[in-house]
């Protein structure tokens, strides 16, 4: 039997290349791996935590995460590729969470200050940022997730979805499995600034993108703020785009010696910048070929995604039920008897 896979992605903004290989590459080769069976779903409630004052611009990317996730790989045929918000047993779980998650299990969670530094929210926490967790929790267990993919700085937050399921299945009887890590191999990417890579702060690069759109981020990377001319001497372990050639391109930067050249200030950092951006092109164009593909036959994406959206629903509606039926909540009509 299948190994259920669940995970899903924010529509914030455009797909970016720490969102590939930090989560999405993988996901395209477990939907590949006969062993599991994946649901992979656009976290569009997810996106209101930070985004809630502009919820219309998430509106209207949402068909363009679509378009980049099957760009990169994801097959709807393969994989159950769906909108969360078109799942009603997502935010009916979360409420029936919320209603036995202790306060404390949500503040001790570090990825929170670390939301509100990055956004610049501290004025403006809401209880859909703390809560946040709770319904991760729900996305997974309504189609009872065995296994989720996911970097190491994310146990934590599999570790609470695990200790909700405890709670719940202690009180009312197992019903969800608690979901395992599939840990990705790669590390968390840093931004071509330094900073982490995210959509909102503006500093990615997308993973789907056009030459010109590749090259106006490259660009303005951050490099070795030693180097105020040209034929200064370089310092490529603390220049951010030397780190792209190290994580991509490893085989490339040695055969144009980049770090003897830079160290020595026998080549510039622009010239670093164009040689990294045609590499990045070559790798990512692949993608950008098949979304132009995609967009010319947007009513077959539309009924792709409306069919994965059914599929979802139906296990959801499933599980809900269940979990009725377990609460007792029916009510049933007894005729009275006359004497």
């Amino acid at each position: 039997m299948s190994k259920r896979i669940v995970s899903g992605v924010r529509p914030t903004g455009r797909l970016h290349l720490g969102n590939y290989v930090g989560t999405l590459k993988n996901w395209v080769k477990l939907q590949n791996e006969e062993e599991y069976e994946c649901f992979f779903f656009v976290a569009d409630w997810h996106s209101l935590t930070t985004g809630f004052e502009h919820a219309e611009q998430v509106g209207c990317n949402l068909f363009n995460v679509f378009y980049d996730l099957m760009a990169i790989g994801l097959d709807p045929e393969r994989s159950a590729l769906f909108l969360q918000s078109a799942i009603s047993g997502h935010s009916e779980l979360f409420l029936i969470y919320s209603m036995i998650t202790p306060m404390g299990w949500l503040e001790r969670n570090p990825t929170v200050k670390e939301m509100v530094r990055d956004y610049d929210i501290k004025e403006h926490i809401n209880y859909g940022l703390i809560g946040y967790p709770v319904l991760q929790a729900a996305d997974i267990t309504l189609y009872k997730g065995e296994y989720v993919p996911i970097g190491k700085d994310q146990l934590p937050h599999l570790e609470l979805t695990r200790e909700i399921v405890r709670r719940f299945n202690h009180l009312y009887g197992s019903i969800f499995p608690e979901p395992k890590e599939l840990l990705t191999d790669f590390p968390v990417l840093k931004a071509l600034d330094g900073r982490r890579m995210s959509k909102t702060l503006g500093n990615a690069i997308p993973v789907v993108a056009s030459e010109q759109e590749i090259w106006s981020a490259v660009k303005s990377a951050v490099t070795d703020p030693s180097r105020v001319y040209r034929n200064d001497p370089g310092h490529p372990d603390i220049c951010n785009v030397y780190h792209y050639f190290e994580v991509f391109f490893k085989n490339e930067a040695r055969s144009m010696d980049l770090q003897e050249s830079c160290i020595k200030g026998a080549i510039g950092c622009m010239d670093c910048k164009k040689k990294l951006s045609a590499l990045l092109n070559g790798m990512l164009l692949p993608f950008y070929e098949r979304k132009q593909l995609l967009m010319q036959e947007p009513e077959k994406v539309k009924e792709m995604i409306e069919t994965c959206n059914t599929k979802a629903d139906r296990i959801a509606r499933k599980t809900i039920q269940e979990i009725k039926e377990k609460f007792g909540f029916k009510v049933e009509c007894h005729e009275s008897k006359e004497n």
